[in-house]
């Protein structure tokens, strides 16, 4: 289990050159908003062979809210670094005291938060079309939580890779300013 920080603590940390905050969030969630002077590198490709300057100082590990900060704790604390944290609720609690961060309203939500968002409001159709037009409009609904039950066990998700050809996910997040 990793130790927790406050945000205040983290700040203070950071602000006297103890420590490097890493963003464990994707890239579509970093490019809409992060804490300044975080470093993304995203669990799905960490390897602790990125930071080998900053294996000495204090290393505080945050994601949106902690939940997979705390699920890959196991992962972070086998990569060597000295000093481990985890900012206690993540990006959230950052924002709860009142620190800063950088929004950019330009760059698309999150693929997850888009799956979300569709997957939801299909299965929503599907029923309100099984209810007024005819019952078998409700296979609309069983085929939309096969796929978020068949991308939970299987680690990959048709629907986000689909909404990641759209042009607006496409562009380079370095571009979206």
């Amino acid at each position: 289990m990793l130790k927790q920080a406050d945000a205040r603590q983290v700040k203070r940390w950071l602000d006297g050159g103890q420590a490097v905050l890493i963003d464990i969030r994707e890239s579509d969630e970093y490019a809409r908003e992060h804490i300044l002077g975080s470093q993304l590198v995203p669990l799905s490709g960490f390897d602790a062979a990125d930071f080998p300057r900053d294996h000495d100082k204090i290393t505080v590990f945050h994601c949106a809210s902690g939940d997979r900060t705390g699920a890959a704790a196991p992962r972070i604390l086998g990569r060597g670094f000295k000093e481990v944290y985890q900012l206690k609720d993540g990006l959230a609690g950052w924002k709860r005291s009142g620190l800063p961060t950088r929004v950019n309203r330009k760059a698309p939500i999150s693929i997850l938060r888009q799956v979300q968002i569709i997957a939801g409001s299909l299965v929503l159709l599907g029923v309100l079309l099984g209810w007024l037009v005819s019952p078998w409009l409700y296979g609309l609904s069983g085929f939309v939580g096969a796929g978020l039950a068949f991308a939970g066990i299987s680690g990959t998700c048709a629907m986000a890779k689909l909404l990641r050809l759209l042009p607006y996910n496409r562009r380079p997040l370095e571009t979206i300013a």
